[in-house]
């Protein structure tokens, strides 16, 4: 749950856990200087999970590579805590082989290190509203590694084609316009007030494109979306 300052206007709390002191400093100096951002918190891989614990921020910005604990290991853990906060992986790498498997453990995003300052802020909002953060740079560089869950979801389009893009093709219209929201990092009050429906009627249709995609969360949605050139105008 959100906090609230002096004049009670909610206020998003934040951890910052990284085994670099200057990132972690860094993050914590231009996230502090928003007046709706609080960190709470920072620590380094050995202590996160506890620290988490403690502290119960809205939002964790995790290191995916630590020398002395696992990134994954630690979102999968974080995951389980009772109101777990809202996870999104940090990386110096444009494609981390690591990246997909944090999707699929819970990982509402990623972004890289060195993204821009002044969105920094922008993207923590984002990931509090329950909407999709992911690195341009970084997801465009493993789309082609992103495959739909086995089982889930339409069959395999037929030899010679691509299955994702079958897949985005039993889309309704309605449905391909609240996926291109999700992949925009909408939350589904704002995709609900966007397109005026009200957001219990997001939800069901984000579950729909969910399961006919054959994906297990709104990142990999995204990317899905991505991949089928539903957010540069190709489809």
């Amino acid at each position: 749950m959100h906090g609230k300052d002096g004049d009670g206007a909610r206020v998003i709390h934040v951890a910052v856990v990284d085994d670099e002191a200057l990132v972690r400093s860094g993050f914590e100096l231009i996230l502090n200087a928003a007046e709706d951002i609080r960190v709470v918190a920072t620590a380094a891989g050995a202590d996160a999970v506890e620290t988490i614990r403690s502290t119960r921020p809205d939002v964790v910005l995790l290191d995916i590579r630590m020398p002395d604990v696992d990134g994954l290991t630690v979102l999968r853990e974080v995951r389980t805590l009772p109101g777990a906060p809202v996870v999104a992986m940090l990386t110096t790498f444009d494609a981390d082989e690591y990246i997909l498997a944090a999707l699929r453990s819970g990982a509402a995003g990623f972004l890289l290190k060195d993204t821009d300052p002044d969105q920094l802020a922008q993207l923590v909002r984002t990931l509090a509203a329950g909407g999709v953060v992911m690195s341009p740079k970084a997801s465009r560089a493993i789309l082609g590694t992103a495959r739909p869950r086995e089982g889930r979801g339409p069959a395999e389009a037929p030899a010679g084609g691509d299955p994702v893009t079958a897949r985005v093709g039993r889309l309704t219209a309605r449905e391909r316009q609240v996926l291109v929201l999700v992949a925009d990092g909408l939350s589904n009050a704002d995709i609900g007030a966007r397109i005026h429906l009200s957001a219990g009627t997001v939800k069901d249709h984000v579950s729909a494109i969910l399961t006919k995609l054959g994906v297990g969360s709104r990142v990999q949605a995204a990317l899905v979306a991505q991949r089928a050139g539903l957010l540069d105008g190709e489809r």
